[in-house]
């Protein structure tokens, strides 16, 4: 039987699907809204199924605020010509909207939401098919308090964050929120940073002040039996000076003595107390640009975003924060 335009048309506005998939989907159904539907969904899977190995790096990623709960999500896509598709754009704003009227706290709960003729995951699926691509849900995120703001950086739906209060102050939420955004903070405070991290820290400093100590003396050293270090910093300078003319073979093995003996009499001898003072030292620097409060704030670098927010209500304080992104930094 010959299908209608107004039962394509009302397919279409049903499934978002192209008008040639609604009506080849009417036309297998016999006409059949319900089972042209299924047909269309099916296709959808058969994509999903055949691409669930491509990489999803684009996408659009939103962010709402509606009293003390906010959230961020991702649909994830293969490309920005489809990312920046007002069709998925629109659905992605639709799970959003829905998550938030839910207050949703997992992703596998917005995936189960009711929304069309399906779930959320069905209606991801069902896009799927109609542009050929892979797409999945990704980055949900959420954070509650008495006063909730979301950012858009730039308006992109590439980056999003959320900021959770314990008191409304819409303009300083909003410059702590473009201060995630900006600056990828990991904590509000040094007591957020796990232990963990902090060790790691430590760890890494101190191996890096040995490092740097051991090399400070070799390059005294070298200095002081008349060879640039410069000249000698790898097996493939010392090569390359040699065929210049710049070093002898003499300087190359005399060097090469030197940086042998003169390292390890100084990694024997190293100062503990000192290259834990050092470490710390490295530390606090590292605490100071992670955490959120104690970063120079991106509108005023005379001041921490602790101070920013003390001038505007000494009672004011970050309760939670959120970033999304999909880009890799």
């Amino acid at each position: 039987m010959a299908v209608t335009m107004a039962e394509i048309t009302k397919l279409r506005k049903m499934t978002g699907a192209g008008m040639m998939d609604c009506k080849n989907a009417l036309n297998e159904a016999e006409g059949d809204i319900d089972k042209a539907m299924e047909i269309i969904r099916k296709k959808g899977q058969a994509v999903a199924a055949k691409r669930s190995d491509r990489d999803a790096s684009e996408g659009c990623v939103l962010a709402k605020a509606d009293g003390n709960f906010a959230a961020i999500i991702a649909l994830k896509c293969e490309t920005d010509f489809v990312a920046n598709n007002a069709d998925f754009v629109k659905l992605t704003q639709d799970i959003l909207d829905l998550a938030v009227a839910n207050k949703c706290q997992t992703l596998d709960e917005v995936k189960a939401l009711t929304l069309g003729n399906g779930t959320v995951q069905d209606a991801v699926t069902d896009r799927s098919g109609i542009t050929g691509e892979k797409m999945e849900l990704d980055g949900y995120m959420t954070v509650e308090g008495e006063y909730t703001t979301v950012y858009n950086h730039q308006g992109k739906n590439q980056l999003c964050t959320l900021v959770a209060m314990n008191k409304a102050a819409e303009a300083a939420a909003k410059g702590v929120a473009m201060q995630i955004a900006a600056m990828n903070p990991i904590a509000i405070d040094e007591d957020g940073v796990s232990e963990e991290i902090k060790n790691q820290e430590i760890a890494v400093a101190v191996e890096k002040t040995k490092a740097e100590q051991v090399q400070k003396a070799v390059e005294a050293a070298l200095k002081k039996a008349g060879i640039n270090p410069a000249h000698v910093d790898s097996e493939d300078h010392m090569e390359s000076n040699m065929a210049k003319g710049w070093i002898t073979a003499e300087d190359v093995a005399k060097a090469k003595e030197i940086i042998a003996t003169v390292s390890a009499e100084k990694a024997a001898n190293l100062p503990e107390a000192m290259i834990q003072n050092i470490a710390k030292g490295r530390l606090g620097k590292f605490l100071k640009e992670v955490c959120l409060l104690n970063q120079e704030d991106i509108m005023d670098g005379k001041k921490t975003v602790r101070e920013v927010l003390k001038e505007t209500d000494p009672e004011l304080k970050v309760v939670a924060f959120k970033r999304f992104t999909l880009r890799a930094e």
